[in-house]
């Protein structure tokens, strides 16, 4: 069995390596569009409050003519949580000390026919530690066919560690990714799941195959919808969604929080959200 340290390797450099191949995939869908772009990585480093050692991440940002906007963050920080925060994060009652390790991607597409997409997958240590994260579909204008095989290739990965995950994880990320303000979901769902903390090695194994699962089918559903044409009416749609998007993102997530919470890089934090929004 691997020690608390290895495991926090483990888990960092899986994170790291999944981070550069999809980046590699992102960029390779730029060139068959004709494009050169590609991605801008940032360095940037975080200082605990306590004074120990903070840690930090890689920021990734990319702009082409398939990516308006999408942002690839992978972050490894440590320290101790301030003030009543700590209270809300499990394990941390007592003990404010936390290690957490993860990667976080939102792609914003320039047409309104691809669907934008959010991605996550974390490793955290209080007194507890547990691995979270998922995936979940988010298109101005939804197509029935991509749903579908999203979800497809979600419960595939699930099926192969327990085949209760599926129904659990969709159910959640279907009531998490929920704007109740507009009583609108922000997607067509995906899976969300958290305080995965039984087995490290089986929940570490899952947690891969998520991030596996999305590797292999959001690049396929861009492929298969980048050529569409769209109209203006079509922009406009895109534009009005992306505001719920940028509502729930800034009000509910609990990803912005935690970020905000401890010092994270802002600029990383609030990468999620689209490049140009409207609110007629």
């Amino acid at each position: 069995m691997l020690t608390l340290d290895a495991q926090q390797s483990a888990a960092r450099a899986w994170f790291e390596s999944l981070r550069d191949r999809i980046c590699a995939e992102f960029q390779a869908i730029e060139r068959e569009a004709g494009s050169d772009a590609s991605f801008d990585y940032i360095h940037w480093d975080r200082s605990d409050p306590s004074g120990g050692p903070g840690g930090g991440g890689v920021r990734g940002v990319m702009k082409g003519r398939v990516f308006e906007k999408v942002g690839v963050n992978v972050s490894t920080v440590g320290g101790t949580f301030e003030g009543e925060f700590g209270r809300t994060i499990h394990g941390a009652g007592d003990d404010p000390r936390f290690f957490a390790t993860g990667i976080s991607l939102v792609a914003h597409m320039v047409n309104p026919h691809v669907p934008a997409v959010h991605m996550n997958c974390r490793f955290l240590r209080t007194t507890k530690q547990w691995f979270g994260g998922g995936a979940d579909l988010n298109p101005p204008l939804p197509i029935a066919d991509d749903t579908a095989d999203f979800h497809a290739r979600l419960r595939t990965a699930c099926d192969a560690h327990d085949p209760a995950h599926y129904q659990r994880f969709k159910q959640w990320a279907d009531e998490y990714f929920y704007i109740p303000h507009r009583k609108v979901h922000r997607g067509v769902g995906g899976i969300f799941f958290d305080h995965l903390e039984q087995d490290f090695d089986a929940d570490f194994a899952f947690t891969r195959d998520v991030g596996e699962a999305f590797l292999d089918i959001y690049p396929a559903i861009v492929r298969r919808r980048v050529d569409m044409p769209f109209t203006p009416a079509d922009v406009a749609a895109q534009r009005a969604w992306r505001g719920r998007y940028a509502e729930f993102n800034l009000v509910y997530d609990r990803g912005t929080l935690f970020g905000l919470k401890t010092g994270g890089n802002i600029d990383a934090i609030l990468m999620s959200l689209p490049p140009l929004a409207t609110w007629d």
